[in-house]
């Protein structure tokens, strides 16, 4: 009897299991895999050159009269050490998965998604908290210029993290069903936009500091 074992069983183990899928299984999964991963830089691109727009117009807007400072709250630097650190959580889960059998620490693995999406929430939570400091002492939206871009800048961020906590609520959700057949391209672009949005949130946050 022939040990070979047949494409359809070995593309079905998983792309976390040991035996990879072999022929035009493969061949597809690659083009899946590399599609997906050309997607995720293009959409990091696309959102750089959106806040750098953003960041220009401030540096114009800057030179005017009526700019004046703003006294940023401290939870935002609480925050960033929460989303900095959910960045290191979601990396361990990471490189676990890609080092794990089929069907086995999936679950452990699982258990670090989950932190990283709690710390998201935190972070999300704390940026609120952010807000309502400021609007407390009577500075809104539309209080004077450098009060808008901060709004606007810290929101749009956060739009973003809202986007990357979905993902990995799914992500979380498949783990925890113990999908082997996940696709590893998932994790690891979900990884890249997640520390895309830590660095790009040190940015701002500097921005903020410097020019606001």
């Amino acid at each position: 009897m022939s040990s070979r074992i047949p494409p359809a069983i070995s593309a079905g183990i998983g792309a976390f299991g040991p035996v990879r899928a072999s022929g035009p299984a493969a061949v597809a999964q690659a083009k899946r895999g590399s599609t997906s991963s050309s997607g995720i830089w293009v959409g990091v691109f696309a959102i750089t050159m959106s806040f750098a727009a953003f960041t220009s117009a401030l540096f114009v807007r800057e030179g005017t009269s009526d700019w004046s400072h703003l006294a940023l709250p401290g939870v935002l630097y609480l925050n960033t050490i929460v989303l900095l650190a959910s960045s290191a959580t979601l990396e361990h889960a990471r490189r676990m998965m890609a080092t794990v059998r089929a069907g086995q620490g999936t679950r452990k693995a699982s258990a670090w998604v989950i932190i990283t999406l709690l710390l998201g929430l935190g972070f999300c939570a704390g940026q609120v908290l952010a807000w309502e400091e400021l609007q407390s002492q009577g500075i809104y939206l539309a209080t004077n210029p450098n009060s808008s871009f901060f709004y606007l800048l810290t929101f749009l961020h956060a739009l973003h993290v809202l986007v990357g906590i979905f993902v990995l609520v799914y992500l979380a959700g498949r783990l925890v069903a113990s999908h082997t057949t996940l696709r590893r391209s998932l994790v690891d672009n979900t990884a890249v936009y997640w520390h895309f949005i830590g660095v790009l949130w040190v940015y701002l946050l500097l921005l903020c500091r410097m020019k606001l």
